[in-house]
């Protein structure tokens, strides 16, 4: 029999699950959702996965008041019509009957910040210009991981995106289309956070923010939202060489009204799948999917309105990498070359994280094909900053170290390539 100081209820907070899963929180949306609202009254965000866990095992029955005051905000009601109770009470208080809800105590009221969103009134009305709002914030995170990527920073910070769109959609009323934009916009948020835990290496991460992707892009109905996230899962399961799942998941990207509609999307979609190729060693299969993506990308309107995320990337300098990931993965070191160099004289300015991969592409032809000083300068001169440190491209730059010592462990390259990776990128 548990002591009369035993916190955690048997059974949990089984009202706070229902609410949660009514709105459509998982328990880190409900966490980021929660620190958004705490971040827009002024104060740090400090509530974790574990918070909103302890929370519905009831090992928490009493939160602090600011985050009181937030989830009241987010589900529109007292925190006791969410289960939770105070020291004194050991039985969750039930939903009113007849949607009437009691006044919360004087206490509570007192202690709410005064720019926190009220809980009671009319609901706010959420419209068009929240989505743009959202939008021009993500319009960061996709600048962001484009600088520097795969850093579970910009992970965190497009899966808090995701929260603030839900905590929108369970605190506020809107029109079908509005909702179906929040939707959308979390989806997106959330094949971004999936994007970067793939990018760092978190493929299992990476698995978990799919999984909730597909789902909320299902309700979005926005074909572009679901071409974005089956395309990242067949790059998903490409970086962990499942080229079957792979080829399965670009297909069903590949299939979407959008791909049919808009010649970029089919550009980027058969690119992809010639990456995948590389890895079957199909060497037919990868230069026809080239070809496919070469003529849809010259069909492609350039002034065509899309969404930022697939215009702030996808060019002919990333279909030429993409084609290089292909011929690498065939061991067609020439042809490898000759693409990277293509890349490397397009890409813009802005894509620092994709001139490392591509440099380090680039290094590993040049070496593929015996030309050792050239490799070994070409993989120095990538940068040990920020985008240097991307794990992509320390596990190329370890991929290359390795071959370059099979290839000519006694040669002065070599000792020049262990030295500079001794004193260089080991001290940035």
């Amino acid at each position: 029999m548990p002591s009369c100081g035993y916190r955690e209820r048997v059974g949990g907070n089984q009202i706070l699950k229902t609410r949660m899963a009514e709105s459509g929180f998982t328990q880190a949306e409900l966490a980021e959702a929660v620190n958004a609202d705490l971040r827009a009254a002024g104060y740090e965000g400090t509530v974790s996965d574990r918070t909103v866990r302890n929370w519905l095992t009831g090992k928490t029955r009493w939160p602090h008041h600011r985050q009181r005051a937030a989830l009241e905000a987010l589900f529109n009601c007292p925190v006791t019509e969410l289960g939770f109770t105070t020291q004194g009470d050991r039985t969750p208080t039930a939903p009113p009957q007849g949607g009437v809800r009691r006044p919360v105590s004087d206490t509570d009221r007192t202690m709410r910040p005064t720019v926190a969103v009220p809980s009671f009134g009319p609901r706010q009305r959420v419209g068009l210009g929240d989505v743009e709002r959202l939008l021009s914030k993500f319009a960061l995170v996709i600048a962001d991981d484009h600088r520097y990527g795969g850093k579970l920073t910009i992970e965190v910070q497009a899966a808090a995106l995701a929260g603030e769109a839900l905590a929108l959609q369970a605190r506020g009323t809107a029109s079908q289309r509005v909702r179906a934009a929040l939707y959308g916009c979390a989806a997106s948020f959330t094949s971004s956070a999936m994007w970067a835990a793939i990018d760092g290496r978190r493929f299992d991460t990476a698995q978990r923010h799919f999984d909730r992707a597909a789902s909320l892009a299902a309700f979005s109905g926005d074909s572009s939202i679901q071409f974005r996230i089956w395309s990242h899962a067949g790059s998903l399961y490409r970086h962990m060489a499942r080229p079957v799942d792979a080829l399965a998941a670009n297909d069903v990207a590949r299939r979407l009204p959008v791909a049919r509609r808009d010649p970029l999307f089919a550009s980027l979609g058969h690119a992809r799948h010639a990456a995948i190729h590389g890895l079957t060693g199909d060497a037919g299969a990868v230069r026809q999917a080239v070809g496919h993506a070469q003529n849809a990308l010259l069909q492609a309107d350039p002034d065509e309105q899309r969404p930022v995320w697939i215009t702030a990337f996808y060019d002919q300098a990333e279909l030429e990498n993409l084609a290089v990931a292909a011929h690498l993965a065939l061991g067609d070191y020439e042809g490898a070359e000759a693409r990277a160099h293509r890349s490397l004289a397009l890409l813009r300015p802005e894509m620092r994280r994709t001139r490392a991969i591509t440099t380090a592409r680039l290094a590993r032809a040049q070496l593929g094909q015996g030309d050792l000083e050239p490799a070994v300068t070409t993989a120095m001169s990538i940068s040990a900053d920020p985008t240097g440190q991307h794990p992509r491209v320390t596990g190329m730059l370890h991929d290359f170290g390795s071959a370059l010592s099979l290839t000519a462990r006694s040669s002065p390259h070599a000792r020049t390539w262990d030295q500079y990776i001794h004193d260089g990128r080991r001290n940035p």
